[in-house]
């Protein structure tokens, strides 16, 4: 592909074929004076490249990328004793569980158990800080990434974030710290640290915890636009959004001039996932579930999602997956120390119950990376997944239409997003 693309286009490859998440890594990885992950015109966050670009760096990219390489849990953090199933991959412990300070669980999102772990991993000083997502500054529907260094930083940055976020954005200045910390995030972010990890030693040494969400995707910024608009409010007088927490799931809270503004949680998402609006990337997502974490937290509603009558009391209670021997005695230590309360264990049948959805995106995840190689585009490469096994237990005709659904949205251009150009506001400067 280098012969035939210049640097530029192969990076921009990755976007223009729906495989950028916006993480934020190439930009880490190249520097800003070179790569610019920012919000575009199509208003997701996607590098842009601002300076000279080489093959080499570009090489790096696509090692790192999520976009184009996703492996599960390292072979090295796998004990000899862990459990592993097909679907959910290499386990220690499934617990259901909360955080066990009212508080933390009301306004964390489900039951407040990462806001938890969050503030136990620091108040123990296991850690120094945790680098995770808080609401951004700028942009209402978008995260940003930040440093928590206290407790009450991370109850700052608690509850989902659904919109476009790049946590990995200065990964670099956050190993320059020289200092032990956690990441918390989605998967799929948690994948391209590991992915990284092959290329600086600093990751391994330095982070010394991995936690992140069970993930179904996040909102596509068309679809939180067409929800304002759906509930009669200007996306552009819109100050600040709460996408859940405060109760489980909790309110979706819209800010504007005019006052706050509360809508369940169905009225942002719609009431089962046929109505989602995903970006393509999170569609052919081969690892929802965090198989490269030390930790993972799941919902734990019985067929995958909450209803407008159950939830209204719901106190909120997670599932926890610990996969390594640090997460599980991380867990074992928090409810020691009443971070958490453990309420009882449960085997990869009952989370399977829990998240259906995720079971049938696992299962669909090799046959639709074949369709996008059918199409001659790009798919992620994959290790320690099993997808392709799990495809060869569906009957022909299943991975069939897989496969051929996925070619479909490539040739209808579902599949596409246009070349990424800077987002800027009318009358506004050039940044870069």
């Amino acid at each position: 592909m280098s012969e035939q693309l210049t640097p530029s286009e192969r990076l921009y490859a990755i976007v223009e074929q729906g495989l950028c998440i916006g993480c934020g890594l190439c930009q880490s990885l190249a520097g800003r004076e070179r790569v610019w992950v920012t919000k575009t015109l199509n208003g997701f966050l996607a590098p842009v490249v601002v300076g000279d670009l080489d093959h080499e760096t570009v090489d790096r990219i696509y090692a790192v990328c999520p976009g184009t390489r996703v492996e599960g849990l390292p072979e090295r953090l796998i004990e000899p004793d862990t459990h592993a199933d097909n679907v959910w991959g290499p386990w220690r412990r499934m617990v259901r569980a909360w955080a066990s300070n009212p508080e933390v669980r009301f306004e964390g999102s489900t039951g407040g158990v990462m806001t938890a772990l969050g503030a136990y991993l620091l108040k123990s000083k296991r850690v120094d800080f945790i680098l995770q997502v808080k609401a951004s500054s700028s942009e209402p529907t978008f995260g940003e990434p930040t440093l928590s260094f206290s407790e009450a930083d991370v109850f700052e940055a608690a509850g989902s974030r659904y919109g476009p976020a790049a946590p990995l954005l200065d990964l670099d200045a956050a190993l320059e710290r020289n200092q032990p910390f956690a990441f918390f995030a989605k998967p799929c972010d948690v994948a391209a640290l590991r992915n990284f990890a092959k290329q600086d030693e600093r990751v391994d040494r330095l982070v010394k915890y991995c936690v992140v969400m069970v993930c179904g995707g996040y909102g596509t910024p068309r679809g939180t636009d067409a929800f304002f608009k759906r509930v009669g409010i200007d996306p552009d007088s819109v100050t600040g959004l709460r996408y859940r927490g405060r109760g489980c799931p909790g309110p979706t809270r819209v800010e504007t001039p005019t006052g706050s503004h509360e809508y369940h949680y169905i009225d942002y998402w719609g009431e089962d996932e046929t109505t989602w609006t995903l970006p393509f990337r999170c569609k052919i997502c081969p690892d929802g579930i965090g198989e490269a974490a030390d930790i993972a937290a799941a919902d734990s509603w019985i067929g995958g999602g909450p209803n407008r009558v159950d939830s209204v009391d719901d106190p909120g209670t997670n599932v926890l997956v610990a996969r390594t021997l640090a997460g599980e005695e991380l867990l074992a230590a928090a409810a020691a120390d009443g971070a958490l309360t453990l309420e009882f264990d449960i085997p990869p049948d009952t989370l399977s119950l829990y998240q259906p959805h995720q079971v049938s995106k696992k299962y669909a995840a090799w046959s639709r990376h074949q369709g996008l190689r059918d199409a001659g585009r790009l798919a992620p490469a994959t290790a320690r997944l099993r997808i392709e096994e799990l495809a060869a237990d569906l009957p022909e005709a299943t991975n069939r239409l897989q496969r051929e659904g996925t070619r479909e949205r490539v040739d209808s251009g579902k599949a596409s997003e246009p070349m990424p150009q800077i987002w800027k506001p009318a009358g506004a400067d050039d940044e870069s």
